[in-house]
C-alpha cells in the first residue's frame, strides 16, 4: 500500500509505502504497478499506540461480568439488586467486578451471603488482587471452612479449579483496534509458558502481544519480604528475564527499590503502577533505571474517592507523571484494562488535565503536555519509554486520524481514529 499525503505529528506531509514494514517515507513517491493507493488527504498518521499494561483474558471475562463499583452501585441495597439481576454464567457462577469498599464496606463471605443469591458468587476488588466468594461458591471450590471467603487472585490453588468458559477475547481486541492500539503488553502474573505461547499466537487478537510473565510479581503489604524479593529478582535476571514489580503503595515501592538496589537492575526492568511515590523516593526511583508504567486514567476514574480516602497532604503523591519525568525516570502510560477504562485517549486526557470525574484537579503539578501524553503510548514492548517514529524499516503499525496534528493534540479523542494498521494490514476502518 502507498499512503499519500499523510501529515506526521511534526507537521511534515509525506507519502508512506508499507508492506509488513515501512518501506519508504518521502515526498511524491512513485506508485508501483499493482500497488494499492490510499489518499490520506493531509490527515495525521502516527505510529500505532501500545498499551503497556493490560490483562487481556480478564478484560474479555469482564465483558460478561456485572460491574459493582462505586460508579454503578452506591450501597448495600444497590449491590444486592445488581447481583440479583446478574446472569449466571455457563460455569454456574455469578461473576462481579470492580468492587470498592465505598459501596458497602469491607466485603467478606458473611456480608456477601446476605446480599447475593444462593448460587456461587465471586466478586473481584477493583484493584484486581482480591476476590470475595460467598458460601455457595466456597463449597463449590471445596473451601467450605474458609474463614472469610477472601481469596487472592494470584493463588492458583483455588483459581485453577474454576471451569474455563469461552471468553470473547476477539471483542476486546477489536475494541482496542478501534482505539488505534496496535500492540499490548499483558501484565497477568504467573502465566505458564504454554499460556504465553497461546496468547501471543491467538488469531483472534489483532495486536502484537508481549507478556511480562514470568517476570511479573504482585506484592502485598501484609507479607513484604525484602530478601525474598531480592532473591526472586536475582533469579529472573540470571535467566535473562527483566522484572516487572506491581507497586501500588509507598511500602511496596520502598521495598522494591531496596530489592533492585540489592539485586541490581538490568535493561527492561519495570515498576508497574507506582500509584504512590513519596518525594523521598524520587531520587532512588531514578537511580534504579527501572521504567515506570503508570495509569493517570485512575485520577479521573477514581479521583473523587481518593479525595475522600487519601489525606490531602498525600494527594500530590498519587499517580505522578511530570515529577517522574523531571527526576529522570523513564515513564510509559497504560490503561490497566479491565481494572481501568481501556481507552488510551482517555488516559492521555487525564494525564493532561488531572481532573476527577466531578471536576476538581488532583495533582496539578503532575500535568503533562498533550504531546508528551501521546508519546508515552508510542513506545515498544521492549522499550516502553522510547517513542517510535515513522521511518523506513519500522513495523507498519500505523493509525490514521481525522484531523491535523494540532486538532489531534487538542482533542486526544478516540473518535478521531479513522483506520488502524498492523504490519501494513488494516485491522480497523471507521
Amino acid at each position: 500500500m502507498l499512503i499519500r499525503g499523510a501529515t506526521l505529528l511534526d507537521g511534515t506531509v509525506v507519502d508512506i509505502r508499507v508492506d509488513g514494514t515501512i518501506a519508504a517515507v518521502g515526498a511524491d513517491l512513485e506508485t508501483r504497478p499493482g500497488e494499492q493507493v490510499f489518499d490520506a488527504h493531509g490527515r495525521t498518521v502516527i505510529p500505532g499506540l501500545h498499551d503497556h499494561h493490560v490483562h487481556l483474558h480478564a478484560a474479555a471475562a469482564a465483558l460478561t461480568s456485572v460491574r459493582v463499583g462505586p460508579g454503578e452501585v452506591r450501597d448495600r441495597t444497590g449491590l444486592a439488586e445488581a447481583l440479583a439481576r446478574a446472569p449466571i454464567g455457563g460455569d454456574g457462577w455469578i461473576r462481579a467486578v470492580g468492587y470498592h469498599e465505598a459501596v458497602a464496606g469491607p466485603l467478606d463471605r458473611a456480608l456477601l451471603d446476605e446480599l447475593s443469591p444462593p448460587v456461587p458468587v465471586r466478586v473481584q476488588h477493583r484493584s484486581g488482587v482480591l476476590w470475595t466468594v460467598n458460601t455457595a461458591g466456597l463449597a463449590r471450590l471445596g473451601l467450605a471452612d474458609h474463614p472469610d471467603g477472601r481469596l487472592r487472585s494470584d493463588d492458583h490453588g483455588w483459581s485453577d479449579t474454576l471451569p474455563r468458559n469461552e471468553i470473547p477475547i476477539g471483542d476486546v481486541s477489536r475494541r482496542l483496534a478501534a482505539f488505534g492500539v496496535t500492540g499490548v503488553t499483558d501484565a497477568t502474573p504467573d502465566l505458564a509458558p504454554a499460556d504465553v505461547a497461546a496468547l501471543t499466537a491467538n488469531s483472534a487478537v489483532l495486536q502484537r502481544v508481549h507478556c511480562l510473565a514470568p517476570g511479573k510479581r504482585i506484592l502485598h503489604d501484609t507479607d513484604l519480604d525484602l530478601d525474598a524479593l531480592s532473591g526472586w529478582i536475582t533469579a529472573r535476571h540470571a535467566e535473562d528475564i527483566p522484572v516487572a514489580v506491581h507497586c501500588v503503595t509507598a511500602a511496596q515501592l520502598v521495598v522494591t527499590l531496596a530489592a533492585l538496589q540489592a539485586a541490581g537492575t538490568r535493561p527492561g526492568d519495570r515498576i508497574e503502577h507506582a500509584a504512590i511515590v513519596p518525594d523521598d523516593s524520587l531520587a532512588a526511583l531514578a537511580a534504579s533505571g527501572a521504567t515506570v508504567v503508570t495509569q493517570p486514567n485512575f485520577v479521573t476514574e477514581r479521583g473523587d474517592q481518593y479525595l475522600v480516602d487519601v489525606p490531602a497532604a498525600e494527594h500530590r503523591e498519587l499517580w505522578r507523571v511530570a515529577s517522574l519525568l523531571k527526576a529522570g525516570v523513564p515513564v510509559a502510560l497504560s490503561t490497566d484494562t479491565p481494572f481501568g477504562d481501556g481507552d488510551p485517549w482517555a488516559a492521555m486526557r487525564a494525564a493532561v488535565a488531572r481532573t476527577t470525574a466531578s471536576g476538581p484537579v488532583l495533582g496539578a503539578d503532575e500535568r503533562v503536555s498533550p504531546r508528551a501524553a501521546l508519546t508515552m503510548f508510542l513506545g515498544t514492548a521492549e522499550h516502553p519509554a522510547r517513542p517510535r517514529v515513522i521511518a523506513p524499516g519500522a513495523p507498519a503499525d500505523l493509525v490514521l486520524l481525522d484531523g491535523s496534528p494540532a486538532e489531534v493534540l487538542d482533542a486526544l479523542d478516540a473518535g478521531l481514529v479513522a483506520a488502524t494498521l498492523v504490519a501494513g494490514r488494516p485491522v480497523f476502518v471507521r
